[in-house]
């Protein structure tokens, strides 16, 4: 266990006052590094809570820039932020925040080359994007790296939550939950259109995005038990929550590859 500066142990006191909270859980989180994907409305609290919570490094990647629309629900971003990367955005804010984390932005689409060339290999991957093509690439990769995936999601009023473990036998994968139709690129281009057309509350992805972190944060200090095998739908409308059951598809070509090569063995 690394020993935390007196200033640090200020900061994340209220940490260790939880009894579920173990001795070595801050220092893991010191330790992790995090892939966030999408510092839109989700990526905006999930970043904000992880930084705050003390993760050690903490990618932050968007291709995107901030535009005066985003700022309804995006609330890492700031007005004087519009026509700027929204990568750089968020790491200026971030590091205001905590000062100790790593931060590393990057101002580039997310697909499996970009993932295929990570100088530093996550710990955990944070999915705020916004299209499937972006979503199943980042599950393929998870799956095949063996890194736990938080996928998050809202529309509308409603927003779904799941947790993804490939190194947990029997487990689902995101592609489970959402099989990829014949032709991905209309697929894509049809959910982009309606999350255009159809809007979204803004503290919706606040509520969403808070808790990709908690689940985040879970999985990285091994606390409690994780949305694993089940899948959280908020109804913010209604303020309602629903959690359902969820499992492996036989017919997932991700799940398929993953237990191929596991019964191929190392080479």
């Amino acid at each position: 266990m690394t020993a935390l500066e007196d200033s640090e142990l200020l900061r994340y006191s209220r940490h260790f006052l939880l009894p579920q909270w173990q001795p070595d859980s801050q220092d893991r989180l010191s330790q992790a590094v995090v892939l966030l994907i999408g510092v839109g409305g989700l990526g905006s609290a999930a970043a904000l809570y992880l930084a705050a919570a003390g993760v050690g490094t903490l990618y932050l990647v968007d291709h995107d820039q901030v535009e005066l629309s985003n700022l309804q629900r995006q609330v890492i971003h700031s007005t004087d932020s519009i026509g700027g990367s929204k990568a750089e955005s968020a790491a200026c804010r971030l590091q205001a925040l905590n000062p100790g984390v790593r931060l590393l932005p990057v101002s580039q689409r997310v697909d499996a080359e970009f993932l295929s060339t990570l100088e530093t290999m996550p710990d955990l991957v944070l999915d705020g994007s916004d299209n499937f093509l972006t979503r199943y690439a980042v599950n393929a990769f998870c799956v095949g790296q063996g890194i736990p995936l938080v996928s998050g999601a809202a529309i509308g009023w409603t927003g779904q939550l799941g947790v993804f473990d490939s190194r947990l036998s029997g487990t689902p994968c995101y592609q489970c939950i959402y099989p990829a139709k014949e032709s991905t690129e209309e697929s894509t281009e049809e959910a982009e259109d309606s999350c255009f057309r159809s809007g979204v509350i803004g503290p919706l992805v606040g509520v969403i995005g808070s808790m990709m972190a908690l689940e985040g944060i879970k999985v990285l200090t091994r606390l409690e038990s994780p949305l694993i095998s089940r899948f959280l739908v908020y109804d913010s409308a209604r303020s309602e929550f629903r959690t359902l059951k969820t499992r492996q598809d036989p017919q997932c070509p991700v799940c398929a590859a993953r237990q191929a090569a596991r019964k191929a063995g190392p080479l």
